[in-house]
């Protein structure tokens, strides 16, 4: 379990993935090609704040009945995995059916339920539905699109690793999403975000400023970027 403290919390509450991913770059702990989700995993509410959390994860089917022919309001010990993991909590269920979506897991109840329990979003592969109730909630959603049906959406299992928008997720791993997606924080680099955050809004800030001065000129852009450790300067020859 990695550690959310406060202060990331709150970091990662009011700054926009796009920044995040930038500082988590500056430390070259995985490829810019990994750690967040592909792009058909869009965000249901745009105009809601960066949300973050650890991720509670297991998997769902939605197009044919359960096994043990068990309605999902039965499956007490999933919402008991749930209250066991640490908050603030993101749902993470990757719906593993053929052709995922036929039915969603998530509506108006499953958000209560999941808000009650201390939980900030979902994150799917699938759809939800009850949009009004959700966004009235303020409940945020990641998914591939909505339905009208939860069919026969259910809980398959839990508590494991699962694979969503090309992205792997462990449970307790740190997520956090807005209008742009979703991505993971890696685990050795949390404490050190703060900083790296800061230091990178600087260096925007001052590279900005230049942009809308009236004497703006290529050479003083060339002087700013090469201020930026994080792109080494090229070798003319």
């Amino acid at each position: 379990m990695h550690n959310l403290t406060p202060e990331l919390l709150a970091l990662l509450q009011s700054v926009d993935t796009c920044t995040i991913s930038n500082a988590i770059e500056t430390f070259e702990v995985r490829m810019r090609n990994e750690g967040y989700m592909s792009h058909e995993i869009r965000c249901l509410f745009p105009e809601l704040p960066p949300v973050a959390g650890y991720a509670v994860t297991g998997r769902i089917r939605t197009g044919a009945p359960p096994i043990s022919n068990l309605c999902y309001y039965q499956r007490t010990d999933w919402w008991q995995y749930v209250a066991s993991c640490p908050a603030p909590r993101i749902l993470a269920l990757s719906d593993v059916d053929p052709a995922p979506g036929i039915g969603a897991f998530v509506g108006e109840i499953h958000a209560e339920i999941g808000r009650a329990l201390g939980c900030v979003g979902y994150v799917t592969n699938g759809v939800v539905r009850d949009i009004p109730a959700l966004d009235r909630n303020r409940f945020q959603c990641f998914a591939t699109g909505v339905a009208v049906s939860h069919s026969y959406a259910h809980i398959v299992d839990f508590g494991d690793s699962v694979e969503i928008g090309c992205l792997k997720i462990a449970p307790g791993d740190i997520l956090q999403g807005d209008r742009h997606g979703v991505q993971s924080i890696p685990a050795g680099v949390a404490s050190r975000l703060p900083q790296a955050v800061r230091e990178l809004q600087s260096r925007e800030a001052e590279l900005i400023r230049l942009c809308r001065e009236p004497d703006f000129s290529i050479e003083k852009l060339i002087e700013i970027l090469g201020k930026d450790a994080s792109c080494p300067p090229r070798n003319h020859r």
